[in-house]
């Protein structure tokens, strides 16, 4: 079974004769699990039927549909048959959608495009995607799309609390400490926290909507999956590992217990708990993104054919 292929034509019927009749090895494909849907390989698995053949190796993957697309995109980029220019622009359009805290870059890097070809189909679909103020970058940081958005909340936070450090300031608002440090010089000297050239743009065009409460069903896998990571020798004998399951234990202990640490937050501090939990999960998916990169090119370097 196959579905979202990025692949807008399908298969390629001369690709796929190619290597049936080259002889060699086919290298495994890539399948994920809970569907059986064929995320990478299905060259070589028209190939392999081609041939007779009834089996072929297969690299197991778990994760959501939108992970599952964003991978398939990365791997045939980085190997096999390449995809088309239309192919690329489609699936960029449908990664603005599932993943739009990703910067231009990083989306660059994963449909093959340059980023400036990117940002420009960015642009001409800004109206129908809401945007969020700020985008993950290559290398995991958090960056405001418009620097008059993170100096505007580092001034509401430093009116909150004035003792808070200026990292402090800077992580919650999304701004460099460099940023923070020079809002709250301007507001000593009674300036506008906003420069003049960035005041124009200093909100956005429209609120973005809240996310979506996890299904019942969600948050079931999700635990499942924790305590069959939780079980694994591989796991909980190498610090990595250790490391890991402490970072989704506490993760578990927000599933569990979430109405509780509610309920005990003193008033004061639930909007800096709330901009310090929507940093961390900003950070998350930026390491989820990170791991199927890395996934992806352990495979490609394994297999170098599509």
């Amino acid at each position: 079974m196959t579905t979202g292929s990025p692949r807008l034509e399908g298969e390629d019927a001369q690709h796929v004769r190619t290597l049936a009749e080259s002889g060699a090895k086919l290298p495994p494909i890539v399948v994920h699990m809970p569907s059986r849907t064929v995320i990478d390989g299905m060259h070589r698995l028209r190939a392999a039927m081609l041939r007779g053949e009834t089996a072929i190796d297969a690299h197991y993957v778990h994760g959501t549909e939108a992970d599952m697309f964003v991978l398939s995109v990365t791997a045939n980029i980085q190997h096999g048959l390449p995809l088309s220019q239309q192919d690329r622009m489609t699936a960029a359009e449908r990664i603005f959608v599932t993943r739009p805290e990703w910067s231009d870059r990083m989306v660059a890097v994963v449909v093959g495009l340059s980023g400036k070809k990117v940002a420009a189909l960015r642009r001409r679909l800004a109206d129908e995607i809401p945007q969020p103020a700020v985008r993950i970058g290559r290398d995991g940081r958090t960056r405001p799309v418009d620097g008059a958005i993170g100096r505007e909340r580092a001034a509401e936070l430093l009116a909150s609390d004035p003792y808070a450090s200026l990292r402090q300031i800077a992580r919650a608002a999304g701004i460099s400490p460099t940023t923070a440090a020079d809002v709250r010089d301007r507001i000593r000297r009674g300036d506008d926290p906003i420069p003049a050239r960035h005041a124009v743009r200093a909100r956005p065009a429209k609120p973005l909507d809240p996310p979506e409460q996890p299904t019942t069903e969600v948050v079931s896998e999700l635990s499942a999956t924790f305590e069959r990571l939780r079980r694994d020798p591989s796991l909980r004998l190498t610090e990595a590992g250790r490391t890991l399951l402490r970072m989704f234990d506490a993760c578990q202990a927000v599933i569990s217990h979430e109405e509780t640490i509610k309920q005990g937050l003193p008033a004061h501090r639930l909007a800096l708990t709330a901009d310090l939990s929507h940093g961390y999960a900003q950070i998350l998916q930026s390491f989820a993104a990170r791991l199927r990169e890395l996934q992806t090119s352990q495979m490609a370097e394994s297999e170098g054919v599509g």
